[in-house]
């Protein structure tokens, strides 16, 4: 593992989140929040340098101008740029092991899945996979991921869509599983996401609907059975469809709460929690103008969720000052984390940013600086 020095101005460099780090302008003032429940956690986060962030982090939500603090950074490197990866999840058989899956094509036209040993840092499992003859082309490859006690699944964000099924003790090819097996025909749909419920008796699936080639906005949500998924079948149990904005909402990860009542689902444009049996909508929450939600990870209460937020924000140079080229600002992709209140359906309104500041003192302040899903172990 690489270490980083932490500068003491820099409070939240990358932690639970997805990308960047000045402070976006709040919506409005931060409010406070009464003193509650603090959280003390190991994070990682996927990068799509080939390394996931691990950032040792407090998360004290009834801080409202601070609800996330870091005390140490490091790294997990598991390659280069073609190792890009949007997926962290730790065994939940032993937390000192994280697999993931790449999401993109290597040199060689692969896609990679491999384990991580946290506590060294050191690969344990890399294994390049050959792309389905289905899903061809370019675009999106692994995103999500759920897994069993014998099983990791990345699903496949792309068109085909599928989720595999490998051995967590060798990384054996077991079964390939394609959305189409449960109607879904190429075309009909896009981005394919899910994960596992926290018993690990089911399986949810996510498919953006598309018509004559434009998206609609509709979200279906398809939960499976696992011991049939284990053995390379979907058998459907519940099924509902959910309505957003043609143009902005693309459902990305998502979470079970750890009491497994609720679903926590990213949707770009917005945060939508579900009761997690009917898949119905309990909550909705608008993200701030200019910012788009990725992932939504619960504490191990399910009292909280920490939202992680890709923000338009102004590139700048190793001074901080604003670049610009053509006599106009350089506008980056940064990143930020917000905090869900679940108890009282509230996103706290405090965007705290965790990348750029890291990217400027690199001389790449006008560079993005994209990461993506997250994991962690809690103390």
């Amino acid at each position: 593992m690489k270490k980083y020095a932490v500068l003491a101005g820099i409070v939240a460099v990358i932690v639970v989140a997805y990308l960047g780090l000045t402070t976006v302008a709040p919506v409005s003032a931060p409010v406070a929040v009464a003193a509650g429940p603090t959280y003390s956690a190991m994070i990682y986060v996927a990068g799509m340098g080939g390394h996931f962030a691990a950032a040792d982090v407090t998360v004290d939500p009834s801080n409202a101008a601070e609800p996330v603090k870091i005390k140490n950074l490091d790294r997990v490197v598991i390659g280069d740029k073609q190792y890009a990866t949007h997926d962290a999840r730790i065994d939940t058989n032993d937390s000192n092991v994280m697999f993931w899956s790449t999401y993109v094509l290597d040199a060689n036209g692969k896609i990679h899945v491999g384990k991580t040993d946290l506590k060294t840092g050191k690969v344990i499992k890399d294994l390049a996979v050959d792309p389905d003859a289905r899903a061809v082309g370019k675009g999106p490859k692994y995103c999500a991921s759920g897994q069993s006690k014998e099983y990791f699944m990345p699903v496949f964000m792309g068109v085909e869509g599928y989720v595999d099924v490998f051995d967590k003790k060798d990384l054996a090819h077991k079964h390939r599983v394609f959305v189409s097996d449960i109607g879904y025909a190429k075309g009909s749909y896009k981005f394919v996401h899910g994960i596992n419920s926290p018993d690990m008796k089911s399986f949810l699936l996510t498919m953006n609907v598309v018509k004559d080639g434009n998206a609609t906005g509709e979200i279906d949500f398809v939960l499976v059975d696992m011991a049939s998924l284990e053995k390379g079948k979907f058998k459907v149990l519940a099924k509902n469809t959910l309505k957003g904005d043609p143009k902005n909402s693309i459902t990305f990860r998502m979470y079970f709460t750890p009491d497994g009542k609720y679903i926590t689902q990213s949707v770009a444009d917005r945060l939508w929690v579900l009761d997690a049996k009917k898949l119905t909508l309990v909550d909705e929450k608008m993200m701030p103008e200019g910012s788009q939600l990725h992932d939504a990870m619960p504490t191990p209460d399910s009292k909280y969720a920490l939202l992680t937020i890709r923000s338009v924000t102004e590139g700048c140079d190793t001074d901080g000052k604003a670049i610009v080229k053509d006599g106009k600002p350089v506008d980056i992709t940064d990143g930020t984390v917000m905090v869900y209140d679940a108890a009282n359906k509230k996103v706290l309104d405090k965007q705290i940013s965790v990348c750029l500041g890291c990217h400027k003192g690199m001389g790449l302040g006008d560079k993005n600086a994209v990461l993506c899903g997250i994991d962690a172990n809690y103390k």
